[in-house]
């Protein structure tokens, strides 16, 4: 598709970023990107964690650098946050003091959480108290600059939607069919190498709360690297959590874009993306 439309292709799924994980995120072969230019796929290593902000900087770069040279830039995966930050721009919250991040990540996820709904009730509130990550980003924000961080997101800044005309498309496959491949999708990674990537991996030490140590697939394989699973309830468990994940990406999509972006409710073949194309050309 991009290469009919003279395009460069730019990664937006917030996996593929990753040196690390080549077979778990799918990211596309030398093979399967072909003469295409693609930008931003497996470029970080995985000892960093790949923030939003990051991101939508290195692709505004990259969306600024192909209409330099005549290309059109297609943003192609299924992180939602990453492209409503490049849309919208993000909240201007202050540098966090060290002291204070560091305090509050050494906390465990329910004491956090408990700190949380003193400091800021209503992020507290709204946010699941397993969720290690949000929960101590609200918490380090509303201590450090003695503002909730819901307040900072009411005006976000840096966004690139009002200097760049958009050809949005959501594809929204049959569930029936998604569920499907995603019923066969994991089982396949593993035939393509997936336990050796995770060995490799785990290899390196570290930390648990890296993106690339909780990736779908890292956690399963590694428990039955450890022992403690079968290779069957390995592949049952990330077959499951690859389900999962996919119907919140399903609602995301279906709930958070603006209402005028045209979603596509057909299977994914040869003809819709031929149509794609012809959309993108135009």
């Amino acid at each position: 598709m991009a290469q009919a439309t003279d395009g460069i292709v730019i990664n937006a799924d917030a996996s593929q970023v990753y040196t690390d994980l080549a077979i778990l995120s799918a990211r596309p072969s030398a093979q399967e990107m072909g003469d295409v230019p693609h930008r931003l796929f497996g470029h970080i290593d995985g000892a960093e964690a790949c923030t939003a902000p990051r991101w939508a900087a290195e692709a505004k770069a990259q969306i600024a650098a192909a209409h330099d040279a005549g290309k059109l830039p297609v943003l192609v995966g299924g992180t939602g946050l990453y492209i409503r930050t490049l849309l919208d721009g993000i909240a201007p919250v202050p540098e966090i003091d060290p002291a204070i991040r560091a305090t509050v990540r050494a906390l465990p996820v329910a004491e956090a959480h408990e700190a949380l709904s003193r400091e800021d009730p209503e992020a507290a509130a709204r946010l699941a108290p397993a969720d290690t990550t949000r929960v101590a980003r609200a918490l380090e924000v509303v201590r450090s600059t003695g503002r909730p961080l819901k307040q900072w997101q009411q005006h976000k800044a840096g966004g690139i939607a009002d200097r760049i005309t958009l050809a949005p498309m959501i594809l929204r496959p049959p569930r029936d069919w998604l569920i499907d491949r995603c019923d066969r999708r994991f089982a396949q990674m593993v035939e393509a190498g997936a336990i050796a990537e995770v060995e490799a991996l785990l290899a390196r030490n570290l930390h648990p709360d890296l993106p690339v140590m909780r990736a779908i697939g890292v956690p399963e394989i590694a428990a039955y690297l450890r022992g403690d699973s079968d290779l069957d309830t390995c592949i049952a468990r990330a077959t499951l959590s690859t389900r999962q994940y996919a119907k919140r990406q399903y609602t995301w999509f279906t709930n958070q874009p603006p209402p005028a972006w045209p979603r596509e409710e057909r299977e994914i073949d040869a003809k819709i993306i031929d149509e794609l194309a012809i959309k993108l050309q135009q």
